[in-house]
Formats: C-alpha cells, sequence, structure tokens
C-alpha cells in the first residue's frame, strides 16, 4: 500500500509563497501517484471558491489555478467546515468537486494507515 499524503493550508493570499508551496507540493505527490487530500482552513479557505486562486500569482511558480485544476482532477480538495461558516462559504458557492468537512473528517484522515501530514 502506498502511503497517502494530507495537505493542510493555513494560509491564504496574504502569503502566497506558503500558499503555492502546499499546493505544488499536493500537486507534485499526485503526479508520482500519490493519494492527495488538501485541506485548506483559515483564509486558504478562500482557495476553494471559483474564483478563489485567480489573483494570486508568484514569480517562477506554476499558477495556483493550474495546481487547484491538477489537486481537483486527481486528489481531494476540502474546505474546513468552521471556515467556511466564518466565511460565509456556503457548498453551493464553493468550486465544483470541492467539499465542506469538520475535523472529525480531518482527524480521520491524518490517522489513517500509511498516513502523511503536513501543514503549511
Amino acid at each position: 500500500m502506498k502511503r497517502s499524503l494530507v495537505v493542510k493550508l493555513t494560509q491564504g493570499a496574504e502569503s502566497p509563497e506558503t500558499a503555492n508551496q502546499a499546493f505544488t507540493v499536493a500537486a507534485t505527490a499526485l503526479a508520482s501517484g500519490v493519494a492527495v487530500s488538501l485541506w485548506l482552513t483559515g483564509e486558504a479557505a478562500w482557495f476553494g471558491m471559483p474564483d478563489g486562486a485567480d489573483d494570486l500569482t508568484l514569480a517562477h511558480a506554476t499558477p495556483m489555478a493550474d495546481l487547484r485544476a491538477t489537486i481537483l482532477a486527481g486528489g481531494t480538495l476540502t474546505i474546513c467546515s468552521q471556515c467556511a461558516v466564518r466565511r460565509g462559504i456556503t457548498e453551493d458557492a464553493v468550486l465544483e468537486g470541492v467539499r465542506i468537512a469538520g475535523s472529525a473528517s480531518f482527524v480521520e484522515e491524518v490517522l489513517g494507515d500509511e498516513a502523511q501530514a503536513l501543514v503549511y
């Protein structure tokens, strides 16, 4: 059984290098055949919205919108439920393929057999 990767991003557009790094690592793991789950918490929750990654650009980095599309195509992209509620983000407003879930789901993923968790 191959290890899975759970990445938790706690920074949003205010920290573009951190955000881009989390998405890049998740996308790279997917390209390597690893099962990936990327969790968006705090201000990172906005990346789960249809236009949430459009404005974030970083020199010498893959555009966030492209990285997000990669995650959605092959992995799981989740917005923290409490973070969503605090920002008025609802299930019907998020990008297609994005889910909203709570801490019980996060704990289940990170405690899974052969799971590796990273926090950015």
